[in-house]
């Protein structure tokens, strides 16, 4: 069969694709600091030229930041088939704190360890490891049928750890290159370590600081306390406003774009494995808060949140100093599920907080930034023949699942290319992505490889 021989071949020549994953390891292609521009430009003339060779038109595209690799290939037959964009990152976090590294993080190397053969270098799993999985795919493919599996872009970025400020503007100016029928994007991870995944829902993110002005400079607390407004007083109670007893978040309109879940996906949710004991344990708690009504499944993938990430005012230094503070702040951050519009959230807190402002004070705001939530049309028959074929490669029940974080490429597609994403990945919870001794496992790139050889069969 035709696929059998791409698996075949996939499995004789694991030690020759680890090999490649491993020139591309040693490039540090750390995109956040300037000393290392060069070495992203040669990861991405690396990927570019590995591509070439795999019978891609391959192109570096040069940015106010670092180049985008964009290559497109095309099978025999693919007016029948659907035009793919898979999308990746080559770029990589700091390696700091270095002396935390039993080893030099851009000379990778095979290690066993008691779960199993990891890879160990950064960018193991965040994201070479992953978006080498597909490129390796379809080397595979290529090697045994002499074609490419259908029409295929391939779309890697160098700015992803470093805020993706060129992302945007880029994608507008290409949107008729880059448009395909659906994104493909492997950047996620398997559920509870083995059972494979098609993350379908990811949050979007408010952010917002407030400043509570009263005096014009810090009041003795023996001379003006119990007179003057208190900032950190009128931010506290401000704070603990936002919530209910039930954990349901108060701002009017908070919920009126949030829908509930598919009968469906709630079913597979609740089959999933997911001790949630053991995932309050592991940091030391023991009680689920927020919506008491929602499992806690629920409240991590499909229910919004507001949370508080950081409060400053008056002294907290050592010792005793007995001010009353001229100022105070809080950092508020939302997550946004469904349909909420996060202009609306970010309005909705600014007018809740100034109703609440008492004689003498006023608030100031700052946004940090603001991103929708994305939600995939699961009725694309690509995400179940992708399931499917995850099923047959791992042998468990591959489930589609929610994501308590953003992954914003995966909105981008949506709002600027008009396109939804389809999110699979293999990493695993302890790949230290962003830490020392980053690892991605060699089973996670293997399976990896056959898992998007499986999928292009079935959606080519």
């Amino acid at each position: 069969m035709t696929l059998d021989a791409v698996l075949a071949h996939i499995d004789e020549t694991l030690p020759e694709a680890l090999e490649r994953l491993n020139d591309l390891l040693r490039i540090p292609s750390i995109s956040t600091d300037p000393v290392y521009k060069d070495d992203c430009a040669r990861a991405a003339d690396w990927l570019a030229a590995d591509l070439t060779a795999l019978g891609f038109d391959a192109a570096i595209r040069p940015t106010p930041g670092h180049p985008m690799v964009v290559a497109h290939g095309q099978g025999p037959g693919t007016g029948d088939g659907r035009h793919l964009l898979f999308y990746g990152h080559y770029d990589v976090q700091p390696v700091d704190p270095l002396n935390l590294w039993h080893r030099d993080p851009f000379d990778p190397v095979i290690e066993d360890t008691p779960n199993g053969r990891v890879i160990r270098a950064r960018g193991a799993s965040d994201d070479k490891g992953q978006l080498m999985t597909f490129i390796e795919a379809c080397g595979a493919w290529k090697a045994v049928h002499g074609s490419l599996p259908g029409k295929l872009t391939i779309f890697l970025e160098g700015e992803e750890e470093s805020s993706s400020l060129s992302l945007v503007p880029f994608m507008k100016e290409h949107a008729a290159e880059l448009t395909a029928d659906i994104a493909l994007i492997c950047d996620t991870s398997l559920h509870e370590d083995k059972y494979p995944a098609i993350t379908t829902m990811l949050r979007g993110l408010v952010q917002e600081q407030i400043t509570i002005h009263a005096a014009n400079k810090d009041l003795h607390s023996g001379v003006y306390g119990g007179a003057a407004a208190n900032p950190i007083r009128v931010l506290t109670k401000i704070l603990a406003s936002l919530h209910d007893d039930q954990g349901r978040v108060t701002l009017p309109g908070f919920y009126d774009d949030v829908d509930e879940l598919p009968d469906a996906i709630r079913a597979q949710w609740q089959a999933l494995p997911f001790d949630h004991a053991k995932f309050l344990g592991d940091v030391g708690l023991s009680v689920p808060t927020g919506e008491l009504d929602r499992t806690p499944l629920e409240m991590l993938w499909s229910r919004p949140t507001c949370e508080f990430n950081g409060i400053t005012g008056g002294y907290t230094g050592t010792g005793f100093k007995t001010v009353l503070p001229a100022e105070a702040s809080a950092k508020v951050s939302f997550r946004l599920v469904s349909r909420q519009n996060p202009a609306k959230i970010s309005a909705a807190f600014r007018a809740h907080i100034r109703a609440m402002l008492p004689p003498d004070c006023r608030a100031e705001f700052a946004n940090e930034g603001n991103n929708p939530a994305s939600v995939m049309e699961i009725t694309d028959p690509a995400f179940e023949a992708a399931r499917t074929a995850l099923t047959e490669e791992w042998g468990l029940p591959a489930a589609y699942v929610g994501s308590g974080g953003s992954i914003p490429i995966a909105g981008y597609f949506k709002s600027v290319l008009g396109m939804d994403a389809m999110l699979v990945g293999f990493a695993k919870d302890d790949d230290q992505i962003h830490s020392p001794n980053e690892k991605y496992d060699v089973e996670s790139f293997h399976k990896g490889i056959r898992s998007w050889a499986r999928i292009l069969a079935r959606l080519s």
